[in-house]
């Protein structure tokens, strides 16, 4: 990545962290999905039934994708939008940044949070399950498989999120209304891990880097369609005009 756009990323970190909003959601939406595993999860004592502790860790494991698929939605909602509200987007539109590197620049000040939190949490999470929960929990959680998943996944999902997000922020001319549209785009995603987490699909480590090279793809193509739509011309006279 070239200073150019390093310069982009650093001054997407400074207005997120200037952005109350995005602060407060990065701090509540981690909290939540620490809670909600841990309350159910270390509830499971030795002898529940094996459908039921399936479907507790299946759930578990779901929450923990809710971070890279919902809060990049967040980030990315305001990245266009909110520069026009802030009068910013005309000068960063000016300025002698390529695209790419403007959208790189961008994506990766959503990705590298997200996904920090996301890596912090399941480490957590993984720890106190090793340390508190019952045999039958540790056994099923504590595998190679959902590892690898989680560490794959995270970075990819994130990405894809973004990348929407951004599709959405470029057509959108609130910023509430792209972040509700951002997750609810991404949620069909949501419902595709699901398969992985609820072992509906085996979770082996060959299945997870299937899903991971699936993923890249997906994000790939993704890329291009973003790109594609990123015409600055067209968004400084559609937002110059509103």
């Amino acid at each position: 990545m070239n200073s150019r756009a390093m310069a982009v990323l650093r001054k997407e970190l400074r207005d997120f962290r200037r952005n109350k909003f995005i602060v407060a959601t990065m701090i509540a939406l981690p909290l939540f999905v620490l809670f909600v595993p841990f309350s159910s999860v270390l509830g499971l004592k030795e002898g529940t039934a094996q459908s039921v502790v399936r479907a507790t860790l299946g759930s578990a494991g779901l929450v923990f994708f809710l971070v890279p698929l919902i809060l990049p939605t967040v980030i990315a909602g305001y990245s266009v939008i909110g520069e026009r509200e802030q009068g910013t987007l005309e000068p960063v539109l000016t300025t002698p940044v390529r695209e790419a590197e403007l959208l790189i620049g961008k994506a990766l000040s959503a990705v590298i949070p997200c996904v920090a939190i996301s890596y912090l949490l399941f480490g957590i999470y993984l720890a106190v399950v090793h340390s508190s929960a019952a045999p039958v929990v540790r056994q099923l959680v504590v595998q190679s498989s959902q590892i690898v998943a989680v560490i794959l996944f995270v970075p990819l999902l994130a990405l894809f999120s973004i990348w929407v997000g951004l599709a959405i922020s470029v057509r959108s001319n609130d910023v509430r209304v792209a972040q509700q549209l951002s997750g609810l785009a991404v949620f069909p995603m949501l419902g595709l891990i699901a398969l992985f987490t609820f072992r509906v699909i085996s979770p082996t480590v060959t299945v997870a880097l299937s899903g991971a090279v699936l993923l890249a793809v997906l994000d790939a193509v993704a890329w291009r369609v973003v790109s594609a739509m990123f015409d600055r011309e067209r968004i400084l006279t559609r937002y110059g005009s509103s």
